[in-house]
C-alpha cells in the first residue's frame, strides 16, 4: 500500500490498521496505476458519486455519461496521473487529473469531444427546464464549463477523486490523493485545483482538510461551483 508522503495529510484520519484482520472493511488498499481493465470500474464509480457525492443512477438512463466528462478522458488522455485504489473486492476509487488545464481543454476538443458529440445531442433548442439529467450532461460535452483564467493561471494541475460507497470515511482518500500528489510533484506539478459543486458539502470538507483553499474570484457571482486551489 502507498504511503503518505506529505506530512500535512499524515496528520489527518488513517484507517486503523490495528483493526481485527476478520473485519473486511479494514483489509489492506492497493494503489497502484490505472489499467484498461479498470475502466468499467471507474464508469461506475463515476455514477455511484455523479449526483452531489451521492448514487445518480436514478437520475441517468446512461450511465455512462458523468464517466465520459469526468474521468474517462484522463484515463485515455493522461493515464500517467490515472491511479485507482483497490480492495478484497476490486476496485473501488480513483484519482485522476492533468498537469496543464489550459492545455487539456485544448486536447478534448481535438481529440475527445468530437466523437461524444457525434453521440449524443446537443439539447440548446429545448428549454433548460425542460432537460432530463442526461441531457444536462449531453450539454456539457457540447459546451464544456472551462474554469476561471484566473484559477487556472495560479493553479495549472487539476484533479478529480471518487471512492465507491465502501471505501468512504476509511482515509482511503486520503492515502490516494497524497499518492497523486508525489507523483505529481516528480513531474514538476506544483500548484493544482478542483471544482466542487457547492451542494456537495462533504467533498467541500474534504479538499479544506487536505490544504485546498476556496478561492475569492474577482468576478464572483455565484455559481454551482466551488474554485479551490492548494500549492
Amino acid at each position: 500500500m502507498s504511503s503518505i508522503e506529505d506530512p500535512m495529510l499524515d496528520r489527518l484520519h488513517r484507517p486503523d490498521l490495528n483493526s481485527p484482520p476478520n473485519d473486511h472493511r479494514m483489509r489492506a488498499l492497493e494503489i497502484r496505476q490505472f489499467r484498461s481493465a479498470d475502466l468499467e470500474a471507474v464508469y461506475a464509480i463515476s455514477l455511484a458519486t455523479g449526483h452531489n457525492g451521492g448514487d445518480a443512477s436514478h437520475l441517468c438512463q446512461d450511465g455512462k455519461l458523468i464517466g465520459h466528462i469526468y474521468s474517462a478522458p484522463y484515463t485515455a488522455l493522461e493515464a500517467r496521473l490515472a491511479l485507482v485504489i483497490e480492495d478484497d473486492e476490486g476496485v473501488a476509487g480513483f484519482v485522476v487529473g492533468t498537469s496543464d488545464t489550459e492545455r487539456w481543454h485544448n486536447r478534448l476538443e481535438a481529440e475527445w469531444w468530437p466523437q461524444l458529440r457525434r453521440e449524443y445531442d446537443d439539447p440548446s433548442t429545448i428549454p433548460s427546464a425542460q432537460w432530463s439529467a442526461d441531457q444536462r450532461r449531453a450539454f456539457a460535452i457540447h459546451h464544456p464549463e472551462q474554469p476561471p483564467k484566473e484559477v487556472v493561471e495560479a493553479y495549472p494541475a487539476h484533479l478529480h477523486l471518487n471512492l465507491s460507497p465502501r471505501l468512504q470515511g476509511r482515509g482511503a482518500g486520503v492515502l490516494l490523493f497524497s499518492e497523486w500528489v508525489a507523483r505529481a510533484s516528480r513531474l514538476g506539478i506544483k500548484a493544482m485545483h478542483v471544482g466542487v459543486n457547492r451542494a456537495n458539502g462533504r467533498a467541500v470538507w474534504f479538499w479544506a482538510k487536505l490544504g485546498f483553499e476556496q478561492l475569492q474570484l474577482a468576478d464572483d457571482c455565484p455559481s454551482r461551483t466551488i474554485w479551490m486551489g492548494r500549492s
